[in-house]
């Protein structure tokens, strides 16, 4: 069944929402409106909004039903009332799923949430949390959509769904999972920052072209609920016309609004101390979502000095024995710009502090929360991304360092995304502190690209990104945002205590665009069948050069990281169990934006044998 509309989806840390534009002929730009999906907003109560929190509330049965037009019965919410009564009952919301499902020291198939819950709490899995949010957008769509026209369903449509950039292969599949779970079929994923520029390109229309020019590199500063992500994406000429490439992603960075929630927390637990009041340890959990909310309303509207903090008291209702207090807007700026913006030099880096030996089981954030010394970290990492692009050249301009070397990336133009950047003191600091970066290295100041849509962006972007697959539009060009690697071990004699050493093999040089194969040296290799094994696999977003074959060592200068690995049990296919197999490598990039290793066999027991190993690894297309 053809599809009528392409869907772009952001499935977002603390805000998820959904955009929609037709498919039809012609070479004008179809509007892209944003889907008002129906969600509880306190008990009983149903209102549409642009917005669905990515809350999801696991009701007590005492509460009822708690009923949506689709579904009269359900037992949980999601959206606004899910977050506002995670204030009363923390216990019972789990929040921050995105970031769960991208954490890879936990089960993320298995039910751990909400973390530390009661046993009387049912348990989910950041699989399951993440699905049910996709879920109540696609019950939303097809209420609106399908009722009258079952072809109009969400599974028949070209759905286009955002993950953050420096998401790694194991937590795209698993987002793929998710959305396959709530009956999203025809799905292509698309990284959050480039989809913020589809956004912002569609809502200049033709003027963006006046604003971007070739040798301008745009740094796309993305700041969400659970990460930060920075991508640099360069402006060339092709053929005679201007044409944008993603040449560099950032790490993952698991820093955002969720720790800004917390630090805000501790300011407002202090205030209560100091009036002698306690705080357990599920009262800080309801204190700090109370200061998410405070948060938003004092970034959302200028005009408020101060928003109310109410936290319910132990043993007591919500009014009468709780705990109140306040969030100034001078405690934000505070604690948000000095704390989370410092002002650092270019030479700053991360600061790493040595980890305890027993630590409660919670999501792996930065252990620095200053996001300046992370992007400094960044652009100093990729100093040369551009330098060997074709068609990319810069042109001369006043206060170029000139033939000195540089010793970070000069991005020329910044892109602000993500709900934390509504604080206009927030984006002041971090454009200051660049400006004073690239004045230092030589390199004009980086200008402010106008008229961003911090909220809704991200869905905006890909369902125009879903138009320009069909030729209407700027496509941003990037292919895979690293390098991958497999993981080979050396046959060496046993050592006690010492493992083989591991030699990283390039299977997907950095941008090897889809639907296209990798040619792998001809050597031979041993695959085990018949028995469990591990897949290592190693992704580098800084080696440009290396070329499929390339072998190093796999912790080479630091600069591979290692990615989930893969365990599977290979098929003997008529040999003993535990057989070392001779086999060749064949590598591709699906059209569908999976890495796929094929082992052949040197001498196949029948036509066409192999074994395959599938790796997400789509950027975009």
């Amino acid at each position: 069944m053809s599809a009528r509309y392409v869907v772009g989806i952001d499935l977002g840390t603390t805000h998820s929402a959904l955009a929609y534009a037709p498919i039809e002929e012609g070479e004008s730009t179809a509007a892209v409106e944003v889907l008002s999906a129906p969600q509880l907003v306190a008990q009983g109560t149903l209102e549409a909004r642009s917005l669905l929190p990515s809350f999801l509330y696991l009701a007590h049965a005492s509460e009822g039903p708690q009923a949506l037009p689709w579904d009269a019965e359900r037992t949980f919410v999601v959206g606004e009332y899910a977050r506002s009564r995670g204030v009363d009952a923390p216990a019972r919301l789990v929040s921050s799923a995105k970031s769960w499902l991208s954490h890879s020291g936990v089960d993320r198939r298995g039910a751990i949430l909400p973390l530390g819950a009661p046993e009387d709490v049912e348990k989910i899995s950041p699989v399951e949390a993440s699905w049910r949010l996709l879920e109540h957008l696609a019950e939303a769509w097809d209420a609106r959509f399908a009722a009258a026209d079952p072809a109009l369903a969400l599974a028949h449509q070209e759905v286009i769904l955002t993950v953050p950039a420096s998401f790694d292969a194991a937590a795209r599949d698993l987002t793929v999972e998710a959305a396959t779970a709530a009956g999203i079929e025809n799905l292509t994923l698309l990284e959050e920052p480039q989809a913020a520029l589809y956004a912002w390109t569609l809502a200049r229309g033709d003027r963006w072209r006046k604003e971007v020019k070739v040798g301008d590199v745009l740094l796309v500063i993305d700041v969400g609920g659970g990460t930060t992500d920075f991508s640099a994406i360069a402006a060339l000429e092709q053929d005679g016309a201007l044409e944008l490439v993603r040449v560099a992603v950032g790490d993952h960075i698991l820093l955002g609004g969720d720790n800004m929630d917390l630090a805000l927390a501790h300011v407002v637990r202090q205030k209560l101390v100091a009036e002698g009041k306690e705080i357990d340890r599920w009262q800080m959990s309801a204190l700090t979502h109370a200061c998410r909310a405070a948060k938003e309303s004092l970034l959302n509207d200028a005009s408020l000095a101060s928003a109310p903090i109410v936290v319910a008291g132990r043993g007591s209702k919500l009014f009468g024995g709780g705990l109140r207090s306040e969030l100034t807007r001078e405690e934000v700026n505070a604690t948000l710009v000095d704390g989370f913006f410092p002002e650092v030099p270019a030479s700053a880096r991360p600061s790493v502090r040595a980890r305890v030996g027993l630590t409660q089981l919670g999501l792996p954030y930065a252990a620095d929360a200053a996001i300046t010394r992370h992007l400094a970290s960044f652009l100093a990492r990729q100093v040369g991304a551009v330098e060997k692009i074709p068609g990319f050249t810069r042109p001369a301009r006043q206060g170029d360092a000139g033939d000195r070397a540089p010793k970070l990336l000069h991005p020329t133009a910044v892109l602000f995304n993500g709900g934390v950047m509504k604080g206009s003191a927030l984006a002041a600091r971090l454009i200051a502190t660049l400006n004073a970066w690239l004045e230092a290295d030589g390199a004009p100041p980086a200008r402010v690209l106008a008229g961003a849509d911090l909220d809704l962006a991200v869905a905006r972007g890909a369902a125009s990104y879903g138009l320009a697959r069909h030729g209407r539009g700027l496509r941003i060009r990037g292919g895979t945002a690293r390098a991958y690697y497999v993981g080979i071990e050396s046959s060496v004699p046993a050592v006690p205590g010492v493992e083989p050493p591991i030699t990283a093999l390039c299977l997907a040089p950095f941008g090897m665009e889809e639907g296209t194969e990798a040619r792998l040296p001809p050597h031979e290799l041993g695959l085990v069948v018949g028995e469990p094994v591990r897949f290592r696999f190693f992704g580098s977003s800084v080696r440009r050069e290396d070329q499929a074959g390339t072998e190093l060592d796999a912790w080479k200068d630091g600069e591979l990281s290692e990615l989930s690995p893969i365990e599977i049990t290979l098929p003997a296919e008529g040999r003993r169990e535990g057989d070392v197999v001779p086999v060749k490598l064949h590598a591709a990039v699906t059209e569908i934006g999976t890495l796929l290793l094929e082992a052949v066999p040197v001498a196949p027991l029948k036509p066409d044998e192999r074994w395959k190993i599938e790796l997400g690894v789509r950027s975009d297309s």
